[in-house]
């Protein structure tokens, strides 16, 4: 099917216009030409209601000249929401070889974040040796009583552990929003983090209480979900006494996950100070200090935010908003 000329509809869409507008101003100069002539008044109705529809027409013309580029505008929204990996639909030849461009820089945009990714993924693989061997070092020498050397072995290691995913983290994440359809349940996310935590914390035996409706969904690569609920799911079991709760609610597009716990809490002064890389509320608790920052980064990426505050329970309150999908 021949595609119509976005010019050819403007055109001809301008000359009715032209027309019907001559026809009025015509008709209107009869008028109060010839108002004496009671037989020329049918005539001239007639011309009026046919200036009227020439005039209608043209408006539905220019209208509809116009409606490619309106329909290319929702299909651009569609993409930048991740509903469509590409613009779709029928263009007049005009506007056609701008949205064949648009698709092609998509395109190429996701070739180049995924060469990106994969070598990160590469460097991060090829780092796990060196790691490993470094780890392996601290053993031998917490056995041989060099506990000092030991410890900062094992400190060190666990940071450009952390560094690794942390930046392995952002890299899939940018890839994920260059990457239209990320969606994924939070309930899923949720219930499998908690087990886990359970087996990590069971000496403890803390308590995670959740309260995540099903249809909960967000616009977020499952890896990364897990990701930052699992980063805001061990730092609450880590400060708790006895119990953490995790809930969710949605609201205007957004869903907010609540990640409470009963323990000390942290001076207001210092909550925004904790969301950043290498920050910790208390130097002597286990941690390199990047599981906020990666949750803070990782939410921004997708849209989100991160607030800490004062909990019900009286320790921490996690406040994460994503975009609901």
């Amino acid at each position: 099917m021949k595609r119509r000329s976005l010019r050819g509809r403007l055109i001809v869409g301008a000359i009715l216009w032209t027309i019907g507008t001559a026809l009025v101003v015509n008709h209107v100069s009869l008028v109060l030409i010839h108002t004496q002539l009671s037989m020329g008044v049918l005539h001239y109705s007639l011309m009026g209601l046919m200036a009227l529809g020439v005039l209608g027409a043209a408006l539905w013309q220019v209208n509809s000249g116009l409606s490619p580029l309106r329909q290319l505008r929702a299909r651009l929204g569609e993409v930048r929401d991740g509903s469509q990996p590409r613009v779709t639909g029928r263009y007049p030849s005009e506007v056609e070889p701008l949205v064949e461009d648009l698709n092609a820089l998509l395109q190429d945009r996701e070739e180049r974040v995924g060469r990106a990714l994969a070598k990160a993924g590469d460097l991060a693989h090829g780092l796990k040796t060196p790691l490993a061997v470094l780890a392996q070092e601290a053993e031998r020498a917490e056995r041989a009583g060099q506990t000092a050397v030991a410890a900062t072995l094992h400190e060190q290691v666990e940071r450009m552990r952390r560094q690794i995913e942390y930046h392995l983290a952002h890299a899939r994440a940018a890839a994920s929003r260059a990457t239209p359809q990320a969606r994924c349940v939070v309930a899923e996310s949720a219930e499998g983090l908690a087990r886990t935590m359970k087996r990590l914390y069971v000496e403890r035996d803390i308590e995670i209480v959740l309260a995540v409706p099903e249809p909960h969904r967000v616009q977020v690569q499952r890896e990364d979900l897990d990701e930052m609920l699992g980063n805001l799911l061990d730092n609450a079991c880590k400060w708790a006494k006895s119990r953490v709760s995790l809930e969710s609610t949605e609201s205007e597009g957004m869903v907010v996950v609540r990640v409470d716990d009963d323990g000390p809490g942290i001076e207001p002064a210092l909550r925004e100070a904790v969301l950043k890389r290498g920050v910790r509320a208390d130097q002597a608790a286990a941690g390199s200090g990047f599981g906020l920052a990666i949750v803070r980064d990782l939410a921004e990426l997708y849209g989100g935010t991160i607030e800490l505050s004062a909990s019900p329970d009286g320790g921490v309150r996690a406040r994460l908003r994503l975009p609901a999908a």
